[in-house]
């Protein structure tokens, strides 16, 4: 039945109502995710967050039956869940819990006690949500060297020459939850005397020559200029990525290549280094 009915809605709008009682954030991802495998999709989201009422719930069950789709939802609240199971029951849509398949297998594995229904449980669920966004206040003030004095708050300060990926991967991290700063390497200018004596992980980011001559022509492209600069001179640029990696071997900074990553990817080097550290510096407490 599902199946023909997804076939009659090819190319036409299929409505996905999303429930959350936290912030909606792990609900949207799958959702988006599972969307992706299919073309000829047009979906309609409908969202609502931090529902934690029959109230809400109401609301939401009628505003369903006059634009019936898929619902998927993560509800802890017993109460909440029937209500919202029934309610789509009797309007005839699919309900998916999507985090009730890994609950259920981290249950019968691990048999640990659930924590559903806690006092306070829904707000731990966000808590990691409050901590993202902190730490993408703190990137975005500490990009490019910004508020240099201050990264001693950092979890991660990446160092690098121009054009090495530096700002895209300290968003990514702090999409992660992780307060990254990044502060250009430039020559004949000094860095932040604090850098070398920070208890943040200083990792360098570096990359061919070529390609970053690739790349920085690219920009200079972009915004008009015609001109041969040594921001592009072939010499001057292998002089500079040797000199930064001089210097991250000096200090004794972990280094990410990332002449063929992607943010991705250079993100995840990050994180095991991150991981690492921090477990040598539990070792010395």
């Amino acid at each position: 039945m599902l199946k023909e009915d997804t076939i009659k809605n090819n190319n036409k709008n299929i409505h996905i109502h999303i429930i959350s009682d936290s912030t909606g954030e792990t609900v949207s991802t799958v959702s988006r995710s599972a969307i992706a495998h299919f073309k000829n999709f047009n979906p309609i989201e409908h969202s609502w967050v931090l529902v934690r009422s029959e109230k809400q719930l109401k609301n939401i069950i009628e505003e369903i039956k006059e634009n019936k789709g898929l619902v998927i939802y993560t509800i802890i609240d017993k109460n909440l869940r029937k209500t919202l199971e029934k309610g789509c029951e009797k309007l005839g849509v699919p309900i998916v819990p999507v985090l009730d398949p890994v609950v259920n297998a981290i249950d019968n594995y691990f048999h640990y006690d659930l924590a559903i229904d806690e006092p306070g449980r829904q707000h731990s669920l966000s808590h990691g949500y409050f901590d993202r966004i902190g730490a993408m206040q703190f990137t975005l003030a500490h990009d490019d060297g910004q508020l240099s004095h201050d990264l001693e708050s950092a979890d991660i300060v990446l160092v690098g020459v121009s054009r090495t990926s530096k700002t895209p991967t300290s968003m990514y991290l702090a999409n992660r939850g992780i307060r990254t700063a990044n502060v250009p390497v430039v020559p004949n200018i000094n860095l932040p005397e604090n850098l070398f004596f920070s208890k943040a992980l200083v990792i360098g980011l570096t990359t061919s020559p070529e390609r970053l001559i690739q790349i920085r022509k690219s920009r200079l492209n972009s915004v008009g200029e015609k001109k041969t600069t040594n921001y592009v001179e072939e010499d001057l640029i292998k002089e500079e990525v040797l000199s930064a990696k001089k210097l991250f071997l000096k200090n004794k900074w972990p280094i990410i290549d990332v002449t063929r990553k992607s943010i991705e990817e250079t993100a995840a080097a990050a994180l095991e280094y991150l991981r690492v550290y921090k477990e040598n510096r539990n070792k010395e407490i």
